[in-house]
């Protein structure tokens, strides 16, 4: 066991001076807020089970943790591999469609050695800005001419070994992609995603070497309608993660092929449900956003990722008013900043409504982050209150969301293990020599 004395914490929903954990196996075995008597009596009106131990003072038995310290945020939407695309894709015009030529191009580069080199610098710079979480939607399967490596899975252990590196707790979600659009055979540069159909792709997926791995659907225009419960099927009991009318254009096309929309039809597939992940979901009808409250589906938004594209402003508000469960994804890595995510959600919400305050700072961190809660793995992420962002805002929940950057973060635990201390500069150093390799490569 180990303990740490937090000096001021963000404990569901409450901030608290002075809280002491405990962590066993990766795990929380007890958070209690500490009295100026050295006392350990529970806090009024924070849910937290507490585990009144044997304590007579913190003393030498606990660790300091100063500054402020938030659970570790939780990145539910990644691909990995778009890193090397920033700076690079947003200049000039164009949409949605026109950056992913330019990302089909940057896949046809990869190689395990250099996705492994990428992914681990990527996911290191998801470590410093606090996210100690993520869930990787991988659909970069085969060599560009689609034959299968001698692993077929070579590519999404490379992935694997890259978050373990950068000390980052990893889900897989590897994805199936079988078509370039509803009723389209798939282009040349879309060959080294494609399994052949639903059954070859689960049949793969079922040896990644890996304790932690989900399935999606990339698309309603990826995965034909005769596919989509195969997926479904064989994703029961593991999450399940599909990509939602994140263009009109996408949404058009469901319509004129099969009458309803996308979330109705994976609807009917019985792709959606407590497990299922929907990203995006910029463009809903109401029905869309019942069936999603009704299933218990969770939306994950991408807000940097979606004013980047210029996708549009996804419904959140309504969403949540619905009872729908919402959190936050990088996405295709425009910006790495969990901080700017839970702004630009709320933000968004504004400029929709003409309105302010759509979100508290405690729901935004509850999309966020996780929870420092008995049971609830060891992730901690502490930022500096006293920076040239955060100074005077008030150390708590508001500096956190409002004030705060990943250049604020000072120290990142990942399942109780310390994983990131101190500045920044080996991570930008890494990302340079990883991508610069990258753009330097033909393609295999």
């Amino acid at each position: 066991m180990t303990a740490y004395l937090l000096e001021r914490a963000w404990v569901d929903g409450a901030m608290c001076d002075d809280v002491l954990v405990e962590v066993e196996d990766g795990v929380f075995t007890a958070v209690t807020p500490v009295t100026p008597d050295g006392q350990f009596p529970r806090l009024t009106g924070v849910a937290t089970p507490v585990k009144r131990g044997n304590h007579r003072s913190t003393g030498d038995s606990a660790t300091p943790i100063p500054g402020l310290t938030l659970p570790g945020f939780t990145n539910t939407h990644s691909h990995a591999f778009h890193r090397a695309l920033r700076g690079r894709v947003q200049v000039g015009q164009g949409s949605f469609w026109t950056w992913r030529d330019r990302m089909y191009e940057v896949a046809n580069r990869l190689d395990p050695d250099t996705y492994f080199d990428l992914a681990r610098a990527t996911f290191a710079e998801m470590v410093a800005a606090g996210y100690t979480s993520v869930s990787e939607f991988h659909y970069v399967h085969h060599q560009p001419d689609g034959t299968p490596y001698d692993d077929p899975n070579a590519l999404g252990h490379a992935v694997v070994a890259a978050a373990a590196e950068a000390g980052i707790r990893l889900r897989l979600i590897d994805t199936c992609y079988l078509a370039g659009g509803i009723g389209q055979p798939l282009g040349p540069l879309q060959r080294r995603f494609d399994d052949g159909d639903a059954d070859r792709w689960a049949a793969r997926v079922a040896d990644i070497e890996h304790d932690r791995v989900g399935g999606a659907i990339h698309s309603v225009r990826a995965v034909p309608r005769d596919q989509l419960a195969t997926v479904a099927k064989a994703t029961q009991g593991r999450q399940l993660h599909i990509h939602v009318s994140e263009q009109p254009a996408e949404n058009e096309a469901c319509l004129a092929a099969y009458g309803m929309t996308p979330v109705r039809l994976l609807a009917e597939a019985g792709a959606l449900g407590p497990e299922t992940t929907a990203v995006h979901a910029t463009h809903l009808t109401a029905d869309d956003v019942g069936l999603l409250a009704e299933t218990d589906t969770e939306v994950s938004f991408c807000p940097t990722t979606e004013r980047d594209l210029g996708d549009g402003i996804g419904p959140a508000r309504a969403l949540h008013d619905a009872g729908v469960r919402l959190s936050l994804g990088s996405d295709s890595q425009a910006i790495i900043d969990p901080f700017d995510e839970m702004r630009a959600l709320e933000g968004h919400e504004r400029l929709a409504s003409i309105r302010r305050g759509r979100f508290t700072a405690d729901q935004l961190l509850g999309f966020g982050a996780g929870r420092i809660a008995v049971g609830e793995p060891a992730d901690l992420v502490t930022i500096d209150p006293e920076s040239p962002r955060t100074a005077g805002s008030g150390a708590d929940q508001h500096t956190a969301v409002y004030a705060a950057a990943p250049a604020d973060v000072r120290r990142v635990m990942v399942d109780g293990r310390v994983v990131f201390e101190g500045d920044h500069p080996q991570v930008g150093a890494d990302l340079g020599r990883a991508i610069g390799r990258l753009w330097t490569t033909t393609g295999k």
